[in-house]
Parts: C-alpha cells; sequence; structure tokens
C-alpha cells in the first residue's frame, strides 16, 4: 500500500527533508546536478504545499510534488528559471497573481516504483484537489515530455506567449520543456472527462481507500489530502 499525505510545507519539516533527498536521488540518476527550481529554500516558504507518497512496507518518501503560491516576495521556481531564457515570465504570473495562482513542480518519483503511474497519474491528481482547499483560480505547470500529455489532459492548456511557443529547453541543452497553464481549477473545462471525474470524487473524499489499477497490477492507496492549515492569504 501507499500513502499520499498532504501538508504545509512548514507544518512538516522533518518529512520535507525526506522529499528533497529523494528529490535529489532522483535528478542524480538522471544526470542532473544543479535546477534551478530544486533550491530548498521552500521548506521554509509559508506559501508551499506538499504531498507526498510513503510506500507502506518501508515507511520511505518514494514520490512527491510541489505546489507554490504565488506571493510578490516568494517567486515561483519557474520565474527563475524560466527568466534565463524569457524574461516576460514575470509580467505574466503578475497578471495571474491577483485572482491567486501557484505552480505545480518538484514531481519526482523513484525509479524502484516506476511503471506503475504513482507520479505522473495519480499524484499528478492530488495536486487539483489541494489546490482547490487552497482557493486559488489558475495554476502553472513546467513540463518534461513524459508529463506533457497527462498535464494537458487534467485541463492544462500550453502557454505560448513564452519561449518557442511554449517550449525552451530546460533543464539541459538537450532536454525540453514546455509552460502549461491551468486557467480554471474550480471547473477543469478543459480536462478529458475521466480525470475530470476522478479528480471532483477525490475532492469529495478527501481521506479515503482506493485500489487503482496500474499497468503492472493494482496497486491500493490511502489519501490523506485534507490540508489543516490551507489559508496561505493570512501568511
Amino acid at each position: 500500500m501507499f500513502t499520499f499525505n498532504a501538508f504545509r510545507a512548514i507544518d512538516e519539516p522533518e518529512i520535507c527533508q525526506q522529499f528533497i533527498e529523494g528529490h535529489i536521488n532522483v535528478l542524480k540518476e538522471y544526470g542532473v546536478t544543479k535546477v534551478t527550481s530544486s533550491n530548498n529554500e521552500w521548506i521554509h516558504n509559508p506559501y508551499v504545499f506538499v504531498v507526498t507518497v510513503h510506500e507502506n512496507l518501508t515507511d520511505r518518501v518514494v514520490s512527491g510534488l510541489r505546489i507554490h503560491i504565488s506571493n510578490q516576495n516568494y517567486p515561483l521556481p519557474l520565474e527563475s528559471a524560466i527568466s534565463q531564457v524569457d524574461d516576460r515570465i514575470s509580467d505574466l504570473i503578475t497578471r495571474y497573481r491577483d485572482t491567486g495562482t501557484g505552480e505545480i513542480g518538484g514531481l519526482w518519483n523513484s525509479r524502484a516504483i516506476s511503471g506503475y503511474g504513482i507520479g505522473a497519474l495519480f499524484l499528478s491528481r492530488t495536486s487539483l484537489v489541494i489546490a482547490a482547499q487552497l482557493n486559488v483560480q489558475s495554476l502553472f505547470a513546467l513540463c518534461a515530455e513524459y508529463t506533457l500529455k497527462p498535464t494537458l489532459q487534467k485541463g492544462f492548456e500550453i502557454e505560448e506567449g513564452i519561449g518557442n511557443k511554449g517550449t525552451f529547453f530546460y533543464p539541459k541543452l538537450d532536454l525540453v520543456a514546455t509552460l502549461a497553464v491551468l486557467k480554471d481549477v474550480k471547473n477543469l473545462p478543459l480536462a478529458v472527462k475521466e480525470e475530470r471525474d476522478y479528480i471532483f470524487d477525490l475532492r469529495e473524499k478527501l481521506q479515503c481507500e482506493r485500489t487503482e489499477q496500474t499497468p503492472k497490477g493494482p496497486i491500493d492507496i490511502k489519501y490523506n489530502l485534507k490540508i489543516k492549515n490551507p489559508n496561505w492569504r493570512k501568511s
């Protein structure tokens, strides 16, 4: 069984440290040793929320993601990353900030559990469950090639006003990244029906257990997705 836990980063520093160590190990496996958006100062950022995946047999954190809420004192990680190739990114984020916006980032998945879709499929769905609790209107995502399709299926669209119609090389010259934006977090009008239905159901059942079908067979997932302290506007 795997357990998905959602929380505000500043509330769980020890689990955040496990997240960081797991993420660094995965990046090293892919030959990435320095990434702007992997700056670990987020552990002290009151505008960051986290979902971790624990393997129950070992209690190890084997996957995770973060949601950063945009605040003028805490730029989104993608702003620092993309500004290296396109300085229009900060103006773009500013236009979305008044109604609440943020970034899904830092998604990683241990190779030991690859093939189950835990990161790209199940974990990415939880980000939109969390975002609804945070009451933001929009979200951005900086997608690798393998995460772009499942991201678009959840209602995101490519932001063509940045880079080369939304694409650029990051974090290495041989890796293509795409900037995507979800303009309506609440209703997900562009999401495919299967994704929308699943996410809406999880929003109603923040704490539940499910048996999920994967390419490697069924797995059991326990979801603990209720954020204890979601009101980032009072930070």
